[in-house]
C-alpha cells in the first residue's frame, strides 16, 4: 500500500444533503450549514481510515462550489488541506506516489430523480459526454487522476452516485449514503451511522488499493457538451485539438475532440 491519498469533498452526496428549488445547495440555502458539517464528519472519517491503514499523507480537496466549504479545525491535524477556487487544476500537486483518490460526497451526473445531479454546474449543463457516454463529476475527475496513475478506490453518494460509480470503475469500494427520490429530496442514513460506514469501506479500500486499476480514458476524445441556455452554447470558447472552434451541432450542444480531460477545464 502507497502512503499518499487524496481525499475530494464534494457536499451534494452526504448524509441528509438536500438543497433548495431553483438553488440546489448553495451558501445561505437552509441545509447548506449542516450539509458543510457533514461534508466535514464524512472526510475526517476517510481520512482517519487511512492514517489508521498506515497512510502518511492525506489531502482533503475541498471542491464544492467556491471551495471553501469545510470546518477545517475538526479534521484531523495530520491533514493537508487544499481549499479555495481559481486555479481550474484538480488535484492540486497530484502525482504518481498517490495510492488512491478517495470520493466524498459525490453526486451523478443528470439522471431522473438523483439528488442535487449535475455536471460541475446545474445552472449551466444538460449534459456532458465522453465518446458519445454521458460522464460525471466522477468520470472526468478519475480521469484526470488516471494519468498520473492513481486509481479511483473509494466513493459515497446516493443510490443513483453509487451504481454510476460501480459501473465505471471496477472493484471500488462504496457507501450509499441515502436513497434518491427527487432532485431535492432523499431517504439518508443517520449522520454519524453515515460516517462509520465511511470509515469502514475506507479501511478495506486501502487495504487492497494495490490492486485497483486506474480509469483511463484514451487520447485524444470527442467531447460533446450541452447548455441549458442557448446563449451559453453562442458564447462556448472550446477548441478542438486543431484551434478550431467546437462545432455547434444544435442550438444547445457543442462537440470536439480535445487531447485531455484537464483541457476541459481550460476554457
Amino acid at each position: 500500500m502507497k502512503k499518499k491519498f487524496y481525499i475530494s469533498v464534494d457536499l451534494e452526496g452526504v448524509a441528509c444533503a438536500v438543497g433548495t428549488y431553483g438553488q440546489g445547495l448553495a451558501t445561505g440555502t437552509p441545509n447548506y450549514s449542516f450539509a458543510c458539517l457533514q461534508g466535514t464528519r464524512e472526510a475526517n472519517a476517510a481520512a482517519t481510515a487511512l492514517f489508521d491503514c498506515g497512510a502518511e499523507e492525506v489531502y482533503v480537496w475541498d471542491c464544492h462550489g467556491t471551495g471553501i466549504n469545510l470546518d477545517y479545525d475538526k479534521l484531523d491535524k495530520r491533514c493537508k488541506i487544499v481549499l479555495g477556487a481559481g486555479s481550474r487544476k484538480r488535484f492540486p500537486d497530484i502525482d504518481q506516489n498517490f495510492g488512491g483518490i478517495v470520493f466524498i460526497g459525490y453526486h451523478a451526473y443528470d439522471t431522473p430523480d438523483a439528488t442535487l445531479a449535475h455536471v460541475y454546474s446545474s445552472a449551466t449543463f444538460q449534459y456532458q459526454k465522453i465518446n458519445g457516454y454521458e460522464v460525471g463529476e466522477l468520470q472526468i475527475d478519475a480521469a484526470i487522476a488516471g494519468k498520473y496513475g492513481v486509481p479511483p478506490i473509494f466513493v459515497s453518494g446516493d443510490d443513483i452516485c453509487v451504481a454510476q460509480a460501480k459501473q465505471s470503475f471496477g472493484g471500488i469500494a462504496t457507501v450509499e449514503t441515502k436513497k434518491a427520490i427527487a432532485w431535492n429530496s432523499c431517504i439518508s442514513l443517520h449522520p454519524q451511522k453515515c460516517c462509520e460506514e465511511i470509515y469502514d469501506g475506507v479501511k478495506k479500500a486501502a487495504l487492497i488499493s494495490d490492486t485497483l486499476k486506474p480509469f483511463i480514458i484514451v487520447e485524444p476524445f470527442e467531447y460533446e457538451v450541452r447548455y441549458k441556455r442557448i446563449e451559453s452554447a453562442q458564447g462556448c470558447t472550446y477548441r478542438d485539438i486543431n484551434n478550431k472552434l467546437f462545432q455547434r451541432t444544435d442550438a444547445y450542444t457543442r462537440k470536439g475532440t480535445l487531447n485531455s480531460p484537464e483541457m476541459i477545464f481550460e476554457f
